[in-house]
């Protein structure tokens, strides 16, 4: 799937380790649509995507991703996990 929008807030990078040992690192994003009605997408980049598309607030972008559900102690839960980003117009920067 893809959708458009404009990057409104970039949060804190988070990085751990599995219980398998293995590093792993996911950075968040939200995304507010383009259209008559704007809407506010949360979105991530997972492991090595994380820092593959360094986006800022400000960037327009085309963000292909995958939802996925998972069910935890009988209640559903849903992300957006981005797998590609395009940018169509980085952000301007401040007048100094």
């Amino acid at each position: 799937m893809e959708i458009t929008g404009k990057i409104i807030q970039k949060l804190e990078l988070q990085q751990g380790t599995s219980k398998a040992g293995n590093a792993w690192s996911k950075q968040e994003y939200v995304l507010e649509t383009i259209e008559n009605f704007p809407k506010k997408v949360h979105f991530d980049f997972f492991g090595e995507r994380a820092n593959q598309y360094p986006l800022e607030v400000g960037d327009t972008i085309n963000l292909s991703f995958d939802i996925e559900s998972r069910e935890w102690n009988g209640k559903w839960f849903t992300s957006i996990r981005g797998w590609k980003a395009k940018i169509i117009a980085k952000a301007m920067p401040l007048p100094t």
